[in-house]
């Protein structure tokens, strides 16, 4: 009996991991929200990475949570340190494009619980009296993560993320518009 739950336990694995191996080797995480002002004040939420703690989604998860900055206050260079709780992990991040009130782009590396190295992106798109921001992260999936894939949505995971702080951008910039 043991051996045949051996060998059914071996198949389930075996079985898993190939279907892991067919998951797409590449993965985008994208969500939007219109604000009722002008680009240039979403931009500044956004391009000063010591801003972030009014609105990112990860700071309300572990208050104790370290970070330190490096580079310039804003712009390309400027980059965050952070090391935090297991729902916050351990990682950085450095923009490495800038273009005033519309585009800001980041290299994300994550040390904790998972390695992985990835592109978010913000766009800024004028619409008549408001602000289209779009928040974007995209990588690629090595097994871990395709393996991950299977179990939990990550898209609706990182992207309830970064629904809440568009949200929460969205609150400070249209108090101050």
């Amino acid at each position: 009996m043991l051996e045949i739950v051996l060998i059914l336990v071996a198949v389930a694995l075996a079985a898993f991991a190939f279907i892991a191996t067919r998951q797409p080797d590449s993965f985008s995480v994208s969500r939007s929200l219109a604000m009722a002002a002008p680009a240039s004040l979403v931009f500044a939420q956004v391009n000063d990475l010591r801003k972030w703690d009014a609105w990112s989604p990860w700071a309300k998860l572990d208050s104790n949570a370290q970070n330190s900055f490096e580079g310039p206050d804003a712009g390309v260079g400027a980059a965050m340190r952070w090391s935090g709780n297991n729902k916050v992990g351990q990682g950085s991040m450095t923009i490495v494009h800038s273009r005033p009130d519309s585009f800001i782009r980041f290299s994300l590396d994550f040390v904790k619980p998972f390695k992985a190295s990835n592109i978010a992106e913000f766009s800024f798109d004028s619409a008549g009296t408001e602000t289209v921001v779009t928040w974007t992260m995209s990588g690629r999936n090595n097994f871990v993560g395709k393996a991950m894939n299977l179990v939990m949505n990550c898209d609706k995971m990182v992207g309830g993320q970064f629904e809440q702080g568009l949200a929460a951008i969205k609150r400070i910039v249209e108090a101050g518009a």
